[in-house]
């Protein structure tokens, strides 16, 4: 039997990002059979541009279209940037929309998570995350959309919150067996 791999999109390119710590305590305490693996290289996509995909598509796109191609899932961890999808990710889900109608995130279980110091804990950004996703393709899972506020709780240590993003993972690797 081999592992459940679920592709994770950081929307912040900052190296030390509350979301990209996130991601990286999920990945460390995985469930067993179940691997996260985290896409570093959103930041080097250039501009979704179809003439230039047409053209040659940039090396960085078609690796990043080959990772995800060969995920079981996708989770996206992002922040919110003035109120809606961080550029970097919605570019790289631009990229993985393509070709059209058959790109790699094409019927990929999808789901988003995160925090934001702000009351709303990234609301806006994940449900337009989740839009994105699922005009490319993605078969977004019911319920697997967490926004955390990071006013009041460390969402690093919480076992509340903790607990409420690994549901989102068990329920894509849920869908992705099902789908199977």
């Amino acid at each position: 039997m081999t592992d459940t791999r679920v592709a994770v999109l950081v929307g912040s390119v900052r190296a030390d990002s509350l979301n990209r710590r996130i991601a990286e305590v999920l990945r460390d305490q995985a469930p067993e059979g179940v691997v996260l693996d985290i896409v570093e290289d959103l930041a080097a996509l250039p501009f979704y541009d179809d003439e230039l995909d047409a053209q040659a598509t940039p090396a960085v796109a078609t690796a990043l279209r080959e990772r995800i191609a060969g995920a079981d899932a996708v989770l996206a961890v992002t922040p919110e940037y003035n109120g809606s999808i961080p550029a970097v990710l919605k570019n790289g889900i631009d990229w993985l929309s393509r070709p059209y109608a058959a790109g790699a995130i094409k019927g990929k279980p999808f789901g988003v998570i995160g925090a934001t110091p702000t009351p709303y804990g990234g609301k806006w950004a994940h449900e337009h995350t989740v839009h994105a996703a699922g005009i490319a393709g993605a078969a977004v899972v019911d319920g697997a959309i967490v926004s955390q506020s990071a006013l009041e709780v460390d969402v690093l240590s919480d076992p509340e919150v903790l607990g409420r993003f690994r549901a989102v993972i068990e329920s894509l690797v849920t869908a992705q067996v099902a789908a199977a």
